[in-house]
């Protein structure tokens, strides 16, 4: 049963596994530095669809289909799906998986959703509620661009700060059947709220979450960076990640050359995302696509996979409401 470790930390003592993983992407991403890492690339955003609405849904639900496939299962055989993205009701992944016939949990993290959904998805696995489930999470350029910004056809100016919201999905199926990795421990974080308003800066409104969920995570376990072979969070991109490190180097804690952002490892820097990757679907891509796989065959073997949000939505922007952040965070272990 998972039990409590420390002050905030969910231990599992029976073991919950990674039964297969997939990710799925756009044009841009399948350019950049992971390229070979997905399970497809496809060079349609729209995915075949009338609306980047829907085009967001079929590409969760390929990510789900082939996760799930891989595991050598069908649909049928998952006892919940627990899936998010940034549109409004979470309507992407609604709409995924509306017509599966498997109990949908919906999950409202922003970027962090897809850590959320592991560690909501391990503590249901380890309690005996799920045989076996499906976490996902999903996000597309073109459709948060028209919901949080502007339409597309407005061409209007970035800013230096600014993140680009991936066109990706990602998915994993989680169980009690032994396979090469396994979920030890989660840590769901709390809000995190100093009053940045600026949109275009969701970095500096992240990185205090992140820090603060780290920073128990390593208390709660009596863990150091050294300990672990990746620390990963998503998406402070460049200038979440910078302060990331600043905060903790003014405990003396240094970072090293194990962490690192999804929403930097997504991009090169020649593909103007300026500050990075953002959105639902970039850690969950680069989750399920390269850091699985290395895990898989030994070249990691304990990860910090740590998901971090800016909660906010067009509304509470425009009001010019602080963005809180939050960070849930899993360790991943070789097994």
């Amino acid at each position: 049963m998972a039990k409590r470790q420390g002050c905030r930390t969910v231990s599992f003592d029976r073991p919950v596994y990674v039964s297969a993983h997939a990710a799925i992407v756009g044009q841009k991403e399948g350019e950049g530095p992971l390229q070979g890492t997905f399970d497809m690339v496809s060079g349609d955003t729209h995915f075949g669809q009338k609306t980047w609405e829907l085009a967001e849904s079929r590409m969760q639900r390929i990510a789900i289909e082939t996760a799930t496939g891989k595991a050598g299962l069908n649909l049928s055989d998952l006892d919940f799906i627990l899936a998010g993205d940034l549109l409004n009701q979470c309507i992407g992944s609604a709409m995924a998986s509306v017509s599966s016939n498997i109990p949908f949990i919906g999950l409202y993290g922003a970027c962090s959703t897809m850590a959320e959904g592991l560690a909501v998805g391990a503590c249901l696995v380890d309690g005996g509620a799920a045989r076996r489930l499906c976490a996902a999470a999903s996000s597309h350029f073109c459709a948060a661009e028209r919901q949080y910004r502007f339409p597309l056809a407005y061409g209007g100016q970035r800013t230096p700060t600014a993140q680009w919201t991936a066109t990706a999905a990602g998915a994993a199926v989680l169980t009690r059947d032994r396979t090469p990795v396994r979920i030890t421990h989660a840590l769901f974080g709390q809000m995190v709220d100093l009053d940045v308003t600026d949109a275009n800066n969701m970095g500096a409104a992240m990185a205090p979450a992140a820090y603060d969920t780290l920073t128990h995570l390593f208390e709660d376990t009596g863990t150091q960076p050294s300990d672990y072979d990746r620390i990963l969070t998503g998406d402070l991109a460049r200038v979440g990640s910078a302060l990331l490190r600043d905060l903790f180097g003014r405990d003396g804690v240094d970072l090293g050359a194990t962490y690192d952002d999804c929403g930097v490892l997504l991009y090169d820097t020649e593909q103007d995302v300026h500050a990075g990757g953002s959105g639902c679907g970039c850690s969950a891509a680069v989750l399920c696509g390269d850091i699985l796989d290395r895990m898989e065959r030994g070249a990691l073997h304990r990860v910090i996979f740590a998901g971090t949000g800016a909660l906010m939505s067009p509304t509470s922007v425009q009001q010019g409401q602080g963005i809180a952040g939050i960070c849930h965070a899993v360790i991943l272990e070789g097994s």
